[in-house]
């Protein structure tokens, strides 16, 4: 049954068909506070133990998915340990959900800027809607990105063209970066959201231990040397052997019909 949970002020979450909808509700422009960051992280730890839950989708209310950190917070803050403690509130709960056990799709419906991006970029999947501006904007404040964006960014789309949008705070439009391998597919703003559940679906339909093992072997090529990864994969690839899943999913291919897993 579709389950509305408003569970904490700043996070919407609606669970149906096995995905959880999680909406960043802090206008006028969904921006980040240390609140919400913790609001976040406890989120994740409740979806973590929520067996019914398989995929994740992220976005913000209204027409603006996150522009960044709360000014008036970051105007507040007047020391470097002040400034420190906030960069490792950021990066310790966005690696949460860049290493998250569970699929997370980030449905970007308008204006991902600063710590918006940083926290797209930690997303498993990145969609976005026509329109929408994606950037480190940091640099115009007197400061850099404290989240991540920094260490992501260079290996999505690489070094030079990293360097340049946080050097200068220039955004890309979607449609460059598409072009560029940041996010995967742009939309319609009318059509993003549908076809972000539909992606979820897809994958909801998949054996569920067979999407962990994936998304373990794929965060580590981002981590480990070559051969590191190599060896991970074969134990993963190994491992499912083992599973009822896998003898389903070749039954079922050779016998011409649908599987059905039941993720073990």
């Amino acid at each position: 049954m579709p389950a509305d949970r408003h569970i904490f002020q700043g996070i919407h979450q609606h669970i149906e068909d096995s995905i959880a909808t999680l909406t960043i509700t802090h206008p006028p422009v969904n921006a980040l506070t240390p609140d919400l960051l913790h609001e976040l992280d406890e989120t994740l730890d409740d979806l973590r133990n929520d067996q019914s839950v398989k995929v994740i989708i992220m976005t913000g209310a209204g027409r603006v998915f996150v522009a960044g950190a709360d000014l008036h917070m970051l105007a507040g803050l007047t020391t470097s340990r002040e400034g420190t403690d906030l960069a490792h509130l950021g990066q310790t709960v966005f690696a949460k959900l860049e290493q998250f056990d569970k699929p997370i799709i980030a449905a970007i419906n308008g204006a991902c800027l600063g710590g918006g991006l940083e926290l797209a970029m930690c997303c498993h999947i990145r969609l976005a809607s026509e329109g929408t501006q994606l950037g480190q904007p940091e640099i115009n404040l007197g400061i850099i990105p404290g989240f991540g964006g920094t260490q992501r960014l260079p290996r999505l789309i690489g070094l030079t063209k990293a360097m340049e949008m946080i050097l200068t705070g220039d955004p890309l439009s979607a449609r460059e970066a598409k072009t560029l391998g940041l996010i995967s597919q742009v939309f319609s703003p009318h059509d993003l959201m549908p076809e972000a559940i539909r992606l979820a679906s897809r994958i909801v339909s998949k054996g569920q231990l067979a999407v962990r093992a994936a998304l373990r072997a794929l965060r580590g090529s981002e981590a480990v040397e070559p051969h590191q990864g190599m060896a991970l994969e074969a134990k993963l690839f190994g491992n499912l052997f083992e599973s009822d899943d896998k003898q389903e999913g070749l039954t079922a291919f050779l016998e011409k019909r649908r599987p059905r897993f039941h993720d073990h």
